[in-house]
């Protein structure tokens, strides 16, 4: 048996089936930014896939704060009965189900947030510095209680069966905000050292726990670095993951980049394009470190690299998003020896002004389409052409539609 086929205890003792993490993507398939049907149809497809982990896409904590315009947000009990039948649908076949929970602090678009909040008043720059309205600093008190409506959607989510939670601290959404310097230049306990930056997390994680049970778990997503002059960077990241292994996180998810320095979206070097994992080299150096569970997310595509970077030690799940989108029984094909490496290619109109504007935002609205299909129990469409999939957008959302987005 493939050596990520093999069952893995996760800290707090829960089993996963196997070593396959389904990663999150933005599903935006919500209306009203509640849960629905949808979600329901597209995680029953997943769970009956095979993979030993799901996490969804962002689950914002605030009305008021958007990452995108469909975001499920939860802030109450509300659609609690909806967020049952979620739980069920993806929990079920022995399948771990964590809700991913986030906060965009400035990364909200204009239309969506006159004025958005982050730990220091510092705009975005660069080409996305235009989508985005400058940010005011957040006050003490409206930290604490941002730290407890990341608690409140957590107890909310194992109230509804959830199997755990991933605190989002990556892609320079709020916590990644403040765990860089450049984003963070606040000069009080949550800002200044190290030690300070990550005091927000830490927070959150804590006050997660008092909230939850010990059998639920709680994962956090991390960038490796940033990848921005003055921003977080892998000696930082290295600390922050000793900190969560310290504190008992019970999975840690690898990766990395930002609005302004989008390396997921981007092409990779060939040494790492050769062992197909984006962030290998860290995960690497975090083994050297502490003995947290990790978790690789983004570039796996053939069954042999899954099984090579399990083999070595280097990490204990392989995660992989974009292929269950277009294959959602991935490891069921795995398991049965019927699977062939899926061939993701750019999606690109072949028009160099188009593409060089638009080619991240087409490349993520073209596996949202097929989740949507997923969601509406259809088969995905791997035919779809950029072209069609560009006037499919401006006819529903017009230019809004193309706003950049990102898991």
């Amino acid at each position: 048996m493939s050596a990520f086929l093999t069952p893995f205890t996760l800290k707090n003792g829960k089993i996963s089936k196997n070593r396959i993490l389904k990663g999150a993507m933005s599903e935006q398939i919500s209306r009203g930014n509640n849960p629905s049907d949808a979600y329901v149809t597209l995680y029953d497809r997943w769970a009956k896939g095979g993979a030993g982990v799901l996490v969804t896409g962002n689950v914002m904590v605030d009305y008021r704060a958007l990452g995108s315009a469909d975001d499920v947000v939860i802030e109450d009990e509300r659609d609690l009965p909806m967020l049952q039948r979620w739980a069920t649908a993806g929990t079920q076949n022995d399948t771990l189900l964590l809700m991913q929970i986030n906060h965009p602090g400035k990364q909200s678009p204009k239309d969506l947030s006159p004025k958005p909040v982050a730990p220091s008043a510092v705009p975005l720059s660069g080409n996305v510095g235009a989508f985005f309205n400058p940010p005011r600093a957040l006050s003490e008190t409206e930290i604490l209680d941002l730290i407890q409506r990341f608690a409140t959607v957590a107890q909310i989510a194992e109230k509804a069966g959830f199997s755990g939670v991933q605190i989002h601290a990556a892609h320079g959404y709020l916590i990644s905000q403040f765990l860089s310097p450049h984003h963070n230049q606040r000069t009080d306990k949550w800002g200044g050292t190290l030690e300070n930056r990550m005091r927000f997390l830490v927070e959150v994680y804590h006050a997660i726990r008092q909230a939850t049970s010990k059998d639920f778990i709680v994962s956090v997503k991390l960038n490796s670095a940033d990848f921005q002059k003055g921003g977080f960077d892998e000696h930082d990241a290295l600390q922050v993951a000793q900190k969560l292994a310290e504190l008992g996180v019970d999975l840690l998810e690898i990766s990395g980049g930002n609005y302004e320095s989008p390396t997921m979206l981007e092409g990779v070097k060939a040494s790492t394009a050769q062992r197909e994992a984006y962030f290998l080299s860290f995960a690497e150096k975090v083994r050297q470190v502490c003995d947290i569970p990790l978790v690789v997310t983004g570039g796996f595509r053939s069954e042999q690299a899954m099984n090579d970077a399990v083999n070595s030690e280097m990490l204990d799940f392989v995660g992989i998003a974009k292929p269950f989108a277009l294959v959602p029984d991935l490891p069921n094909q795995i398991a049965e020896k019927r699977y062939q490496a899926v061939q993701t290619k750019p999606i690109r109109t072949g028009v160099n002004k188009i593409d060089q504007t638009l080619g991240s935002v087409l490349e993520m609205a073209w596996y949202m389409h097929q989740m949507k299909r997923l969601s509406q129990g259809k088969n995905p469409n791997p035919n779809l052409t950029a072209w069609r999939l560009l006037f499919s957008i401006l006819w529903e959302k017009g230019t809004a539609g193309l706003r950049k987005e990102r898991a």
